[in-house]
């Protein structure tokens, strides 16, 4: 079976913006490149590759001097913040050779995310980063997960996250049931800033709820209104919506939105976060003490931790040959299918650019 690749003109999830206290270097890997980040002095975001342009040393595991400059570790050479190399400690008395750079990489502080562009710098203008105005509203209280590795390709949660008709079997007695399997699918595709999306939707009516949703949103019988959307390859939104049956869109609708980012390592690997936000003075059925975002926050991991089983055990079988296997769409999987398709045709497009010009990518 062949591999699962990955996009690399995208914008991705670095970290949240807290996750970026000033001069801190962090190093990631995302879509295959080594990039170091960190806030400088005057709170901006500063992302560059992270490789010395001498001897190839991790500028991520260097430091940062007073004056700003990274100073990598393995011989002193230092850099500004595009990546310009301004001191050579070994050859002070010569002039910097005008290659002694390392490439800046894109970056963009968003509603508090910081994301980074791995590909090509000249497209990243082409689209913005998916907005999340929750995580700053007061209005909403956010609770995000740690950053999980994941060994699994990318695009196999983002699958995951539009089909909820693996909420029976692999969610039974928490977030799933078999009747999840039953709800009509309707398809949406559009574009938001340079952004194309898909998005499933369900609506339900009279139905009972699984028992987590019961404790994180009080009814046990609901008009219900479940969005999951691909906002980019690198991030999915999904909204809920539930209320006591004809009463959706009042003041007695409960529910949360449930943002994804999904940050390919390589091939094989993601890097997962989970960013919760519900309104900040809704309460669970649960524990009434506890508002509903540290109640679901807190019962979450056991589904989260379900899903990474199964995304790493279906990794697992991309080693196996395919010996005539074929691959088998259902009917819910109409959304999964043309996300597969534009993932498929976006890899071979941007293959076929390198193909052309090796370097336009770094």
């Amino acid at each position: 079976m062949a591999a699962l690749g990955y996009v690399r003109n995208c914008w991705y999830v670095a970290g949240m913006s807290s996750e970026f206290p000033v001069e801190k270097l962090t190093g990631h890997k995302i879509a295959g490149r080594l990039i170091v980040v960190w806030r400088n002095k005057a709170g901006k975001i500063v992302a560059l590759e992270d490789r010395c342009v001498h001897k190839r040393f991790p500028l991520s595991q260097s430091r940062l001097l007073p004056d700003g400059r990274l100073e990598c570790g393995y011989h002193g050479l230092c850099y500004d913040n595009e990546g310009k190399c301004v001191f050579i400690p070994s050859q002070q008395d010569m002039p910097i050779p005008p290659q002694a750079r390392v490439p800046q990489i894109p970056a963009i502080e968003q509603d508090g995310i910081v994301w980074v562009w791995p590909g090509d710098p000249a497209k990243s203008g082409e689209s913005k980063p998916p907005r999340t105005p929750e995580v700053i509203d007061p209005a909403w209280e956010t609770i995000h997960s740690e950053p999980m590795r994941v060994g699994a390709n990318y695009m196999l949660l983002i699958e995951n996250l539009l089909d909820i008709t693996h909420f029976y079997p692999l969610h039974d007695g928490n977030i799933g049931d078999i009747e999840n399997s039953k709800i009509p699918i309707e398809l949406e595709e559009g574009e938001v800033d340079g952004n194309k999306y898909v998005m499933t939707i369900r609506k339900v009516e009279n139905y009972k709820q699984p028992p987590y949703l019961q404790d994180w949103f009080i009814y046990p019988i609901v008009d219900r209104h479940h969005t999951h959307c691909m906002q980019s390859f690198g991030f999915c939104r999904v909204v809920m919506r539930n209320a006591p049956p004809g009463k959706l869109g009042t003041d007695m609708e409960r529910g949360y939105v449930l943002m994804h980012s999904h940050t390919p390592v390589d091939e094989r690997n993601l890097v997962w976060r989970w960013i919760l936000n519900c309104k900040a003075d809704h309460r669970s059925a649960g524990d009434p003490n506890m508002s509903t975002a540290k109640r679901v926050a807190s019962m979450f991991p056991n589904v989260v931790a379900q899903d990474r089983w199964a995304l790493e055990k279906q990794q697992e079988m991309f080693e196996v040959p395919d010996e005539g296997y074929s691959e088998l769409f259902l009917r819910p999987d109409k959304g999964l299918r043309r996300i597969r398709q534009m993932f498929s045709a976006k890899v071979r497009e941007e293959q076929a650019a390198r193909a052309q010009s090796p370097r336009a990518a770094e």
